[in-house]
């Protein structure tokens, strides 16, 4: 890898208007003590709060500063997905941060050190993250559940704070997935990857965009997106059902020649019929989140709309 001489700070935002002054000064002070050539790019995903408004008082008459205002809320990776589109060819490299400042952006120079050691992506691994510890848990079991059923190299505790190169950010730009999973596209575009270990601060201001919904939509598009598990989880429950049947008819067989009798009663047909009758359920369920895709996919809308833009401190017209 040459040496990194312009990168762009990407920063997704929705209703961050409490945490926005704080993470302005602390990015306009890393952009003056740095010697590469910074420049940020803030996406509002259409904040309800008075974050747009923040956004067009602060950037007025930055240079270095721009945003994307785009036309609803249209979720956290699309943001990120819409800003990576709008990277220009003089960047060298994307350092993505969410913008509750839980990512410090103040690690950026431990992020290039490590690119220009040889490598196209540097991400963020969180040894220790500011939540509950059902939270962390169920974290922990979800992020070591994907990389055993993947059939790419996913990192463990690693999410979308990282810094990648120019060319992985082309390769990203060329994915027109719906669903997106960006932690997972950006394994799975391949290249020299690395993890940089790190302490997640909590949260500066407000509460966290990411509803029990969010989490598992995002959970969800993990799965389905990058591993064969839950199709083969079908045919895995449907040979243990089998099993189950064919040792109930064991049992049954063995009562009537050995004891003469049959097991009867309301409870055992009961059983039976909830049982069989879940397990197509869950497997109608696990199929249609494969169709639900598909049928987003094939619409082939654009991922985003955007509303306005504030370029190098100017607004101009979109």
């Amino acid at each position: 890898m040459n040496k990194i001489h312009n990168i762009l700070v990407l920063v997704p935002l929705f209703n961050e208007s409490a945490v926005l002054p704080e993470l302005f000064h602390r990015l306009d002070k890393l952009i003056s003590e740095s010697p590469m050539n910074l420049s940020v790019l803030f996406i509002d995903d259409g904040s309800q709060d008075d974050t747009a408004i923040s956004l067009n008082k602060l950037l007025h008459g930055r240079a270095e500063f721009s945003a994307l205002f785009l036309s609803r809320n249209f979720g956290h990776a699309m943001a990120i997905t819409a800003g990576l589109a709008h990277v220009s060819k003089d960047i060298d490299a994307v350092f993505i941060i969410d913008g509750d400042l839980q990512d410090p952006p103040e690690l950026l120079p431990e992020f290039v050190e490590k690119m220009e050691g040889g490598f196209d992506v540097v991400y963020g691994v969180r040894q220790n993250r500011p939540e509950s510890f059902l939270k962390k848990t169920c974290y922990k079991i979800y992020y070591r559940l994907l990389k055993r059923s993947t059939n790419i190299t996913m990192p463990l505790d690693a999410g979308d704070f990282s810094l990648v190169s120019r060319q992985v950010v082309k390769e990203l730009n060329r994915l027109p997935e719906e669903s997106r999973y960006i932690r997972g596209l950006r394994s799975w575009v391949g290249f020299s990857q690395t993890g940089l270990p790190y302490n997640r601060d909590p949260r500066k201001s407000g509460k966290t965009k990411y509803s029990f919904r969010s989490l598992l939509k995002l959970a969800f598009n993990g799965l389905f997106n990058f591993s064969e598990l839950p199709i083969r989880f079908i045919g895995w429950i449907g040979m243990a059902s089998i099993l189950v049947a064919l040792s109930y008819l064991a049992i049954t067989v063995y009562k009537k020649l050995v004891f003469g009798t049959v097991p009867e009663g309301f409870t055992a047909l009961i059983f039976a019929i909830v049982l069989f009758s879940g397990v197509q359920l869950l497997s109608i369920g696990i199929i249609g989140e494969y169709i639900l895709r598909i049928f987003f996919q094939v619409k082939q809308r654009p991922l985003y709309v955007v509303k306005s833009k504030i370029v190098n401190g100017a607004e101009v017209d979109e």
